[in-house]
């Protein structure tokens, strides 16, 4: 990376955060330049350099946002778990210790954005949706390594369970902006992992 690249790399990443926690705020309708701007301490120039228009900003937060909670994932020692049943769990206990701080510190861009903008902002739609899909095949993958040790012959698929999980999360950062706290969200995730111990009830190996 050579001198003139790394402040410009700086900055983008600073307009990128501050999206992030200004949509996850205000929403994406809401958010304006201005607040992203004044959200990373730098000028409306600076934004336009970096991206031509709002929406283009909120495609790359989405991607920025991804790359973030995937390297989370990946570190939290859940992942080191040698029994996929665990992994799985652990999944779902990380995400509930997770539920940590003001609403928009953990609750989700991609949800957020996409009820708002999946008609009026196809991109962010389907940006939404590919992030969204690859979380969960991420969870996906144990899933299905826990299924042919735990419950091989049953007929759901661990791809329907995965997007299962992701549909009560994002129903439960719904809840926790609706009562204004986590607590709800917390017994969603309690259901949840209640859930997969029912989908996979007993050691077959």
């Amino acid at each position: 990376m050579d001198a003139k690249t790394e402040p410009a790399q700086a900055s983008s990443t600073k307009l990128l955060d501050a999206a992030v926690h200004v949509i996850r705020s205000k929403g994406y309708s809401a958010a304006r330049v201005e607040d992203i701007c004044a959200e990373a301490g730098l000028t409306k120039g600076a934004f336009f350099h970096h991206f031509a228009s709002k929406e283009a900003c909120a495609i790359a937060a989405a991607a920025h946002f991804a790359a973030n909670a995937d390297a989370l994932f990946d570190a939290a020692p859940y992942s080191l778990l040698r029994d996929p049943k665990a992994r799985v769990l652990g999944y779902v206990d990380f995400r509930k210790a997770i539920l940590q701080g003001e609403l928009p510190q953990f609750t989700c861009l991609l949800g957020t954005m996409v009820q708002e903008a999946y008609e009026s902002h196809p991109a962010i739609r389907v940006a939404c949706d590919r992030y969204i899909s690859e979380h969960a095949g991420r969870l996906a993958s144990d899933i299905a390594e826990a299924k042919a040790r735990y419950a091989p012959d049953a007929a759901w698929t661990p791809e329907s369970a995965a997007l299962f999980s992701q549909a009560v999360l994002q129903g439960a950062f719904i809840l926790a902006k609706a009562r204004h706290g986590p607590k709800v969200a917390a017994d969603c995730l309690d259901q949840l992992r209640r859930y997969f111990e029912t989908l996979l009830p007993a050691d077959r190996s």
